[in-house]
C-alpha cells in the first residue's frame, strides 16, 4: 500500500492534541531547493573566481555561508534544512531524524544540486573559453573543463597543486582526514546548535558561520566538499577526472557526519525529538477547540438562516444562553437498625416506619 505524500503527516501525541507536520513530498521539495541554492552559490562564485577574476575563497565561503543561512532560514521548519546529505546521515544517527527520510532526503539533496550545476553549465560563455585556455586557466576550451575548475580534487588536481604548477600538493591520506574532520564538526555544531536544550534563535547564522569558516581552511586542500551533493553536482558536468576521486568526498563527508552523531549520542543525546529546526511541530491542533470552532461554525449558519427568514437582527436569531447548573453532591445517611438474635438482619433500605421507632425483636 503506497503511502500517500500529498497529505499532512498527522501524529497523535494523546488523546486531545494532534501533531500535524509538513507532508513528505512538502519536506523534499524544501531539501531540494536548499540544495539547489547552497550549490548555486559555492559552484557559481567558484566557476568565475578562476584566475583571480572573481571573489576567490574568501567569497566563494561566504557565498556558501549565507547561503545556507538563508535556506534554512527559509525552509529549514519545514524539512529541518539538511542541504547535505552528511547532515541528514548525522540527524539519523544522532537521532534527531527518521531512517525513513534518509533516502529520500538523499535524492531531494541530489536533484537539486544537479539542477544547480545544470544552470551553471548552459550559461558558461562559449566565447570566453578559447581566451581562457590561451591564458593556461584550463586545460581545454570547452565547457566540462571550464567546470572542473569548481571539482573536489586532490594530488595534482588540488587547488594548492594547481596554482602551484605541482610544486605542493595534498595526498589521499591528507585530503581524506580534512574532509572528515571538517565535516564531523560542521554536524556537531548543527546537531549543538538545534539541541532543544540549547534554546538558541541563531541556529541559522551559528551554521551558515561555521560552513564560511570550514571553507575556508579546506578549500586550499580539496577546494572544500563537505557536501556529497555539492561534489557530486561538480562531476555530473565536468567529468574526466572528477569522476575518479569523487568517492573521497562521498565517503568521507558520510564518515565525519557519523563520527559526530556518534559523540553526540555519547555525551550529548537529548531527549527523543524527531526534528532539527522544528520542522515536525508546524501545527499543533487541539480536537477540543475544533470541536468547538465546528460548533461555533454551527450556529453562526443557524444565526444567519434564521435573519435570511426576517429576523429583525441576528441577536434574535442567537441561540439561547447556555445556564450553568451548579451541581451539590447529596449525601444520606441511613441508620441500620441492631440485627435480631436470630441472625436475620433488618432491612433499612425501604421506609422508616411513621412511628419512628424501630421494630422489636
Amino acid at each position: 500500500m503506497s503511502q500517500d505524500t500529498s497529505a499532512p503527516d498527522a501524529v497523535v501525541v494523546d488523546e486531545t492534541t494532534v501533531v500535524v507536520g509538513p507532508s513528505l513530498l512538502a519536506r523534499l521539495g524544501a531539501e531540494a531547493f536548499g540544495t539547489f541554492f547552497l550549490v548555486l552559490a559555492i559552484l557559481g562564485a567558484a566557476l568565475y573566481s578562476v584566475g583571480g577574476l572573481g571573489t576567490g575563497t574568501i567569497g566563494v565561503a561566504l557565498a556558501g555561508g549565507i547561503a545556507l543561512l538563508g535556506g534554512i532560514a527559509a525552509v529549514g521548519h519545514v524539512s529541518g534544512g539538511h542541504f547535505n546529505p552528511a547532515v541528514t546521515l548525522g540527524a539519523a544517527i544522532g537521532g534527531r531524524t527518521a531512517w525513513a527520510d534518509v533516502l529520500p532526503y538523499w535524492l531531494a539533496q541530489l536533484v537539486g544540486g544537479v539542477i544547480a550545476s545544470a544552470v551553471l553549465f548552459a550559461t558558461i560563455p562559449a566565447s570566453a573559453l578559447p581566451v581562457l585556455q590561451q591564458s593556461g586557466l584550463i586545460a581545454d576550451a570547452t565547457q566540462q573543463a571550464f567546470l572542473s575548475a569548481t571539482a573536489n580534487g586532490f594530488g595534482e588536481h588540488s587547488p594548492l597543486a594547481t596554482a602551484t604548477n605541482g610544486a605542493f600538493s595534498f595526498s589521499v591520506w591528507s585530503a581524506l582526514i580534512i574532509e572528515i574532520v571538517a565535516a564531523a564538526i560542521f554536524v556537531g555544531v548543527i546537531l549543538g546548535v538545534t539541541d532543544k536544550r540549547s534554546n538558541s534563535k541563531l541556529a541559522p547564522v551559528a551554521i551558515g558561520l561555521t560552513l564560511t569558516v570550514l571553507l575556508i581552511v579546506v578549500a586550499p586542500f580539496t577546494n572544500a566538499g563537505l557536501n556529497p551533493a555539492r561534489s557530486f553536482a561538480a562531476a555530473v558536468f565536468a567529468g574526466g577526472w572528477t569522476w575518479s576521486q569523487l568517492w573521497l568526498f562521498i565517503v568521507a563527508p558520510l564518515a565525519g557526519a557519523a563520527i559526530a552523531a556518534l559523540f553526540y549520542r555519547a555525551f550529548a543525546f537529548a531527549p527523543v525529538q524527531d526534528d532539527l529546526l522544528a520542522e515536525d511541530e508546524v501545527f499543533v491542533v487541539d480536537e477540543a477547540a475544533v470541536v468547538a470552532e465546528k460548533s461555533a461554525g454551527t450556529a453562526g449558519t443557524a444565526t444567519a438562516a434564521a435573519v435570511a427568514e426576517g429576523a429583525t437582527s441576528p441577536a434574535a436569531a442567537a441561540p439561547a444562553a447556555v445556564e450553568t447548573v451548579e451541581t451539590v453532591e447529596v449525601t444520606e445517611t441511613v441508620e441500620v437498625a441492631e440485627a435480631p438474635e436470630t441472625g436475620t438482619s433488618t432491612d433499612t433500605s425501604g421506609d422508616e416506619p411513621t412511628g419512628g421507632s424501630a421494630p422489636k425483636a
